[in-house]
């Protein structure tokens, strides 16, 4: 899972196939939990591209996504959004999740 530092958005959240945008902050313990969820989900799913976007530090882009709670996980579709889930979820519902959109 790669870390978003500021590159064009659109370069992330346009790519082709399915991206996971977790956006989170450093002070929340649920974004915290669902950190070691989404790192092994990137090591099974190779063919989706994972990234985390601190909401304190690119506020901006936490705004044009609507983001209103965290931990919340967008995915992204050859640059469209399908859907999004807020909270904590569990390895094996996360990875049923994002498997309905590949």
């Amino acid at each position: 899972m790669k870390e978003y530092e500021g590159q064009a958005y659109e370069t992330v959240i346009g790519q082709q196939g399915i991206v996971a945008v977790q956006y989170y902050a450093t002070w929340c313990g649920p974004c915290k939990m669902l950190k070691p969820v989404l790192d092994s989900l990137s090591d099974d799913m190779k063919d989706v591209k994972f990234f985390r976007v601190d909401i304190d530090q690119y506020r901006q882009q936490a705004i044009e996504a609507g983001i209103r709670s965290v931990p919340t996980v967008v995915l992204y579709k050859d640059g469209e959004e399908v859907d999004r889930q807020a909270g904590y979820q569990p390895k094996e519902r996360m990875a049923s999740w994002m498997e309905k959109f590949q």
